[in-house]
């Protein structure tokens, strides 16, 4: 492998890392998601780089274009990006520490031992037209046809939930508003001076 891919993996590594760092560590919903657009964005480049240009499609039209959107709309709409952030208790913390240090060790004993007393087979030769958008539609459409019909039904059924609950919680809080304002008093006009001849 030469200099030049290994930098443009590793860019392409370190820019998925920062993202993701970034929208977990984001107070800001919004901030959030848009980390995880660019996030989603790189991922597809380095799909694209290893040969699988329709997964690098999906990634970019179905995560960063659709589901994004239907985040930042759920978002917007809910109003999230104006929620305050509660503190997190001592135990939540202590948790989450515990299983990036178990995280980081798994990590490192993968890589110190990996491949100690395993031969590693020959990968099989795949044909040409492996992973190619035309196969890969014809087989979405043919033999996986029923779970892309119910992942798009669960989808359309998640945002027009949220809509609902939304509306009605609006105008729930509009009538309590509307019930706590007193009454407008009328203006009484000023009653018309008589002129002095």
């Amino acid at each position: 492998m030469s200099i030049g891919v290994m930098l443009v993996y590793g860019l392409l590594g370190l820019i998925v890392v920062i993202t993701a760092l970034g929208m977990l560590t984001s107070r800001n919903a919004v901030y959030s998601a848009l980390f995880l657009v660019l996030n989603f964005a790189t991922v597809a480049v380095l799909y694209m780089t290893l040969g699988a240009p329709f997964i690098a499609l999906a990634q970019v039209s179905v995560y960063a274009g659709a589901i994004m959107v239907l985040f930042l709309f759920v978002i917007m709409l809910l109003g999230a990006e104006h929620i305050t952030q509660r503190s997190t208790g001592r135990g939540h913390r202590v948790l989450s520490v515990l299983v990036a240090v178990a995280l980081l060790a798994e990590a490192v004993i993968y890589i110190l031992f990996r491949g100690a007393g395993v031969e590693m087979a020959a990968l099989p030769s795949l044909p040409p037209d492996f992973a190619s958008p035309a196969a890969i539609g014809q087989l979405l459409f043919s033999q996986f046809l029923l779970p892309f019909e119910i992942t798009a039904v669960i989808l359309l059924s998640a945002v027009i939930g949220a809509i609902y609950l939304t509306r009605r919680e609006r105008q729930a809080a509009a009538r309590t508003a509307a019930a706590e304002q007193p009454a407008e008093k009328p203006v009484e006009e000023p009653a018309e001076k008589t002129p002095i001849y």
